[in-house]
């Protein structure tokens, strides 16, 4: 991912391995910043914005949202941030994971448990339709945020 000189939308998108309709949406919505134009009107990108858009997908991959992506851009563009800070969003995104893993889990047994009521027959009755038409939660389990 190395950058050599102005790139075109083309080249930040082959660089950066983001698509360009996606690089267009960040600059939408704030999250990159608006380039500069060639003399005919071209999007201009340099190194700063790969290297923005790299922060911006590697975020992404490690499940933060695109409103805690502009919050840690915000502490990084006013340069006053500090490990403290970045470690508190840090942990709450953790939190979230780790709540997002116990939904899981919780709807990996429920899952389970209506296929093990399933025979895997060719009947007019399916186990896991009746399951899924029923207005209980199997278990008592409630899989739902």
């Amino acid at each position: 991912m190395k950058a050599t000189g102005a790139l075109s939308i083309g080249g930040l998108s082959k660089q950066s391995g983001v698509n360009i309709e996606t690089i267009r949406y960040y600059e939408k919505i704030g999250v990159m910043p608006t380039p500069g134009r060639s003399a005919a009107g071209y999007r201009v990108y340099g190194a700063d914005h790969l290297k923005r858009l790299s922060f911006v997908r590697r975020s992404r991959q490690l499940g933060f949202s695109l409103d805690e992506i502009r919050g840690l851009l915000r502490l990084v563009d006013g340069d006053v941030y500090t490990c403290a800070q970045v470690r508190d969003l840090t942990l709450d995104h953790l939190a979230e994971i780790r709540r997002k893993i116990a939904d899981l889990k919780r709807l990996k047994r429920v899952m389970e448990e209506m296929a093990a009521q399933c025979s895997g027959e060719c009947a007019p009755e399916c186990a896991i339709i009746d399951a899924l038409f029923d207005m209980r939660q199997p278990s008592g389990e409630s899989y739902e945020r």
